[in-house]
């Protein structure tokens, strides 16, 4: 059978924007500002959440039943707007729009690469989205940028102003495929700094809320050289036009835009190489601005009562009221063209609000076009209406935040969620990372010099390591900047340098300030962070920079007594979270019980080499960013004890740092585990300590093994829970299948002992004890999930199968009987599956016997509706749609062959089962 993942998507939206026949390319408003142009601006992002030792996600009960916060987003915002429904009144499918096709939008590049790993298909839909966008808008695509890792920009100092800038540009070229015109800034924070650095790099606009202006005027013409300012403090500024920007005098240099950083290198005793050597492409101010002019940028800014009311109200319930509310806003003074542009998380659509991507496609597609409207993007419409106003500022604010951005270094009340709890622990908590960001600057330079020709420009290029890590592509980007041919240990030094930057810049990530408490998630996240840089400067250059972190994070108080103080909150939640190569060792020794061969009886083992071989094969796996090279592994069972012996290789796929370990696990039965972990000394050190653990084990005794692992690796020891949570609720599953599968099989038979009396308690209309009911439930969702499997095996083979189906039914028909309730959500995910699996290979690989597998297929989806168990059908719709369009309409409609029309008139009746409106092309058919 096909995998979900070898599916090919369905591409594109179904529905398109109507467009007006009557318009000529003089008056066609994508052409020529003509009319009102409305502009739904999606503000993506998630807070990175990604283990620092890791690299990756580890499960968040919080988010249950998903894996974690972002895997949950997922599947209720960023796939549902990627194939957002369009229904008919009976909520049939008419159509499927990829909402990011007419979104203006932005997507954080750190849940961008989470996409590109997780969902791939969905990752493509986007990247498909905004190349047909620029299709549409004659160049100009639907994604901006957004400084890199959504730090508040007026509170960074200059040269990671750059950096983020620099970072979130390359981003987004190296998967949009084109240079961005603007960006997304964090909170919209800005100040004119933010704002010289942003026109540096050639970035053409940004996105406001109208509270940040402070005051604007027409700009001067030939006939009006001196018109007069107007104040819009209180956010009283037209948001139908956008508005030009001018650096202020003071911020006008007219060095280049790198001379700050390069002379800030130059302070530091840095910068041998020439800056010209980049690879990355480099823009010019004069993008915005001309010999005659000064420097400027452009600005729209947002409606805000309407984006206000998207976030938190209810007007993106409802497409007509959408529309109503956006038509609201549309100004009457006969001007040619005004565009009306809201902006809101883009979370809003499906996470937030349930269903609102259906609206959004609805209004896109039909709503918005119907008023006439152009639907629109920023770049688009400054492309075709150039501002004709100039505004003003206010010196430092966000659009979250009432008192600037004191949200994020003062105790200012926003986000305090009307509580008691305070703030006062932003103001410390931004100090010490502030302070912590000086050392490494210092670390950074003294030690980055002796490595780099340019150690500022090879941070800022070290973008293209994050996005491809590959080694072929380090060694590229290593030989580009490197003062010299840097020896093995050299080269870990480099990287592990550039990483402790990379987590320097993430340890200012805005959320970390955002809520009401420092102890939160986010607060202890940006402190992992700050965690790893401190061990990697360590490593690097041997500082002791902890002691003065922790001291400087004990004035932050915490609003909750356990911790009393960041200082706490850093030893109780931070420290404890930190991994070595030794946790990563213990983790590959004591799942390799799980996951190798199976060991053999008494003394004989089952060594993972050839005799004859002198030298040992290598067995490549990986642990998370670590690859692990087997370099030996030997196993025995005496009794209900197991022991495992080997020694492997680790390498950071990260830093390339090494080690060289040596493993032995011990497993006693059930849960407990003991694993001891030292350096390898050599192979007749290891050889000995094989033959003294192997002999210990003879004696069957679990006291005999631990001494003897004791005094061969020490004290420090290993137990399950020291496993990454991932494997380590793998391992608890398949421990406690033994049990789980007695359980069922009591509860099986305590249900069979008493059906006789469950009828009757339900036939007399009587409560039904709760123990009977429990093993009605327990026994019936085992059998169900037993059956599914079951099938799942045996799907190709017909007979089976349909014997599979047969017992499924019979079961929904005893669960109807006794009101049970099959919590079986394996069972689910695996039926959602055998259905689009089987959909995907009736529309594509059919093998002959079309009847007998669409009956097979109807009957599949029938049972989900049986067994009560919430059976999605959307990815199965997503396909037949796709199917619809591009193969079974022109086909039915067209052919002249009987069997052909049989077909035809089976694959129409499948898609009313599955929800889909065919009745246009039934209607044809007759």
């Amino acid at each position: 059978m096909t995998s979900a993942a070898q599916m090919p998507a369905s591409s594109g939206s179904t529905l398109t924007l109507h467009s007006d026949p009557n318009n000529t390319k003089e008056t066609d408003p994508l052409n020529k500002a003509n009319g009102v142009y409305v502009t739904v601006h999606g503000h993506f992002y998630q807070p990175p959440r990604e283990n620092p030792y890791l690299d990756a996600i580890e499960r968040q009960p919080s988010a249950a039943p998903f894996h974690d916060w972002n895997e949950r987003i997922h599947w209720e915002c960023y796939r549902p707007n990627a194939f957002a429904r369009v229904l008919n009144d009976q909520g049939e499918v008419v159509g499927i729009v990829n909402n990011y096709e007419y979104f203006s939008f932005n997507i954080g590049p750190t849940l961008m690469s989470w996409l590109e790993r997780y969902d791939v298909e969905v990752y493509q839909r986007i990247l498909e989205a905004d190349a047909k966008s620029s299709d549409r808008l004659h160049g100009h695509g639907n994604a901006i940028a957004q400084v890199y890792n959504h730090i508040i920009m007026p509170l960074a100092n200059e040269r990671d102003k750059y950096t983020q800038i620099r970072w979130g540009k390359e981003d987004f070229r190296s998967r949009f495929g084109r240079d961005p015109e603007g960006m997304w800034l964090a909170e919209t924070a800005v100040d004119y700094a933010t704002l010289e650095a942003l026109v540096a790099e050639g970035i053409r606009f940004i996105v406001l809320a109208p509270s940040q202006a402070l005051r604007c005027r027409p700009l001067p013409t030939q006939d009006h050289p001196h018109s007069e300012w107007i104040e819009v403090g209180g956010s009283q500024i037209d948001s139908t036009r956008p508005y030009r920007c001018y650096l202020k005098p003071t911020l006008n240099t007219s060095s280049s835009p790198l001379s700050a950083i390069k002379e800030g290198s130059r302070e530091l005793g840095v910068g041998n190489g020439d800056s010209n050597h980049s690879p990355l492409p480099t823009t010019s101010a004069s993008l915005s601005t001309s010999p005659h002019s000064p420097p400027y940028i452009d600005i729209f800014f947002y409606d805000g009562p309407i984006s206000r009311d998207m976030g938190f109200s209810d007007v993106v319930y409802n497409s007509s009221h959408f529309a109503g509310r956006i038509g609201s806003a549309v100004r009457g003074d006969h001007r040619l063209a005004q565009l009306i542009s809201v902006a809101t998380d883009g979370e809003t659509f499906g996470h937030h609000k349930k269903g609102t991507e259906k609206t959004l496609a609805y209004a896109f597609t039909k709503e918005f076009p119907q008023q006439g409207w152009t639907v629109t993007n920023f770049a688009h419409y400054l492309s075709l209406n150039s501002p004709g106003w100039e505004v003003e500022l206010k010196s430092v604010t966000a659009w979250s935040c009432a008192h600037g951005v004191g949200r994020w270094e003062d105790d200012c009340g926003c986000g305090g969620e009307g509580g008691v709890w305070h703030q006062k622990w932003r103001r410390p908590l931004r100090d010490s990372l502030n302070w912590l960001r000086d050392q490494l600057t210092e670390v950074y330079a003294e030690h980055g010099k002796q490595l780099f020709r340019d150690p500022w420009l090879a941070r800022d290029e070290y973008i293209q390591v994050l996005r491809d890590r590959s080694a072929t592509n380090v060694n590229r980007f290593l030989a580009r900047h490197q003062t010299h041919k840097l020896t093995a240990a050299e080269q870990v030094d480099a990287l592990r340098l550039l990483e402790m930057q990379r987590h320097a810049l993430l340890m200012f990530t805005s959320c970390g300030w955002f809520f009401e408490e420092i102890s939160r998630p986010e607060g202890t996240q940006i402190l992992r962070y700050a965690a790893r840089a401190l061990e990697l400067a360590g490593d690097v250059a041997g500082v002791q920079l902890e002691k003065g972190f922790v001291k400087r994070l004990g004035l932050a108080p915490s609003n909750v007594d356990q911790f009393k103080h960041g200082g706490e909150i850093y030893r109780q939640l931070v420290l404890t979270a930190q991994l070595g190569f030794k946790q990563v060792a213990a983790h590959y020794a004591i799942t390799s019980l799980f996951t190798n061969q199976k060991p053999a009886e008494a003394h004989n083992s089952l060594p993972r080499k050839d005799a004859a071989d002198k030298q040992p094969q290598r067995y490549h796996k990986k642990v998370y960013c670590y690859a692990a090279n087997e370099l030996d592994y030997q196993m025995q069972r005496m009794g209900s004890l197991t022991l495992a012996v080997g020694n492997l290789k680790l390498v950071s796929e990260i830093t390339w740092e090494s080690e060289h370990l040596v493993f032995a696990v011990l497993h006693l039965g059930g849960w407990d585990f003991h694993c001891g972990i030292q350096q390898f000394t050599g192979r007749r050190d290891y050889s000995q300590l094989k033959e003294k653990l192997f002999g210990a084990l003879k004696q069957a005794s679990a006291a005999h093994t631990i001494l003897a692992m004791t005094q061969l690796f020490g004290e420090e020891a290993f137990s399950l829970q020291n496993l990454f949570a991932e494997e380590r609720h793998r391992i608890m599953r398949l421990l406690s299948e033994e049990t789980l599968t007695r359980l069922g099989q009591l509860y099986t038979q305590a249900y069979r002992d008493n059906y006789g009396v469950l009828m009757a308690f339900h036939r007399d209309e009587i409560a039904v004890p709760q123990e009977l009911q429990v093993a009605a439930d327990i026994a019936l969702g085992h059998r169900c999930l037993m059956t599914l499997r079951s099938l799942e095996q045996d799907i190709a083979d017909p007979q089976k199968s349909w014997s599979h189906i047969l017992e499924l039914e019979a079961i929904a028909t005893e669960a109807k009987h006794l009101r049970c309730r099959l919590n079986i959500p394996d069972g689910k995910q695996m039926l959602e599956q055998l259905i689009a699996r089987s959909l995907w290979q009736l529309l594509h690989d059919a093998n002959g016997s079309f009847n007998a597998d669409i009956q097979l297929l109807e009957r599949l989806i029938d049972v989900g509706d049986q067994l009560n168990i919430d059976v999605s059908l959307q990815r199965s719709q997503e396909l037949y749609f796709s199917c619809l369009q591009s193969q079974i309409a022109p086909v039915c409609i067209t052919s002249l062959d009987n069997e052909a029309d049989n077909h035809c008139l089976q694959l129409l009746k499948l898609g009313k089962k599955l929800a889909v409106d065919v009745s246009m092309i039934s209607s044809q058919l007759g």
